[in-house]
């Protein structure tokens, strides 16, 4: 997965070296430009919609928070009961993550930092991916979902960016971010096409689209994939 492997170095650095007090910033209270309210507003409407897929006591269920920033899903899932297994990318989201965990649900959360598809994270009841899966070609997102389907009981919970003209031109002129803290390049998907990849690698289950969200400067597509 050597594709896979060197977009991941290049979401690491951007998230662990590049713009870690953005994103601190983004999710939290404080107040932001108007562009990335926009952008904050999105994400908490796909968080909701991506929960209410679970069911709302999680409690004997271990779900995996992958790519956990900075921990708003992790809180919400520990809070539902479940045993979570937070992973990211970037150890400087994850303490930030730690840090803003209350006292009275670190009991049900493990913090660490990796890779995401990493196999000694074992097995899940379901694994949730928001927005940690928007940088990788369908072939790579195929790959993954194909490791990951052995390793879930229930759904692997994600988001995409959609494949739409107007999305397409607009991330291709790199306008989310300021230069100085610009993400790396999300790419568009079209659920069919995963579908096809994940099997090409051996996957057995299938890819629903559940919502878009489209929110100002944000725009992403909830999509399900069980056996």
């Amino acid at each position: 997965m050597a594709d896979y492997a060197a977009t991941r170095a290049r979401v690491e650095d951007y998230f662990d070296r590049t713009a870690t007090r953005t994103w601190e910033r983004l999710t939290s209270d404080a107040p932001v430009s108007g562009i990335r309210q926009t952008v904050r507003e999105g994400r908490d409407r796909m968080r909701a919609i991506m929960l209410g897929q679970l069911p709302d006591d999680l409690h004997g269920a271990r779900v995996l928070d992958a790519g956990c920033g900075a921990g708003q899903m992790t809180a919400e899932l520990a809070a539902r009961g479940a045993s979570v297994v937070a992973i990211d990318i970037s150890p400087s989201l994850v303490d930030i993550a730690a840090k803003r965990l209350p006292e009275h649900l670190s009991e049900h959360v493990t913090f660490t930092s990796g890779d995401m598809l990493a196999p000694e994270l074992g097995g899940f009841d379901y694994i949730m991916a928001m927005d940690s899966m928007i940088y990788y070609e369908a072939d790579d997102l195929g790959r993954a979902l194909a490791e990951l389907c052995p390793r879930v009981d229930g759904a692997v919970i994600f988001t995409v960016a959609p494949r739409t003209p107007f999305l397409m031109a607009f991330w291709g002129a790199g306008q989310l971010f300021p230069r100085s803290d610009r993400s790396p390049t999300m790419i568009p998907h079209a659920p069919r096409k995963l579908s096809q990849k994940a099997a090409l690698h051996g996957a057995t289950g299938s890819i629903e689209e559940i919502a878009r969200v489209n929110r100002g400067f944000y725009i992403s597509t909830c999509l399900e994939y069980a056996r």
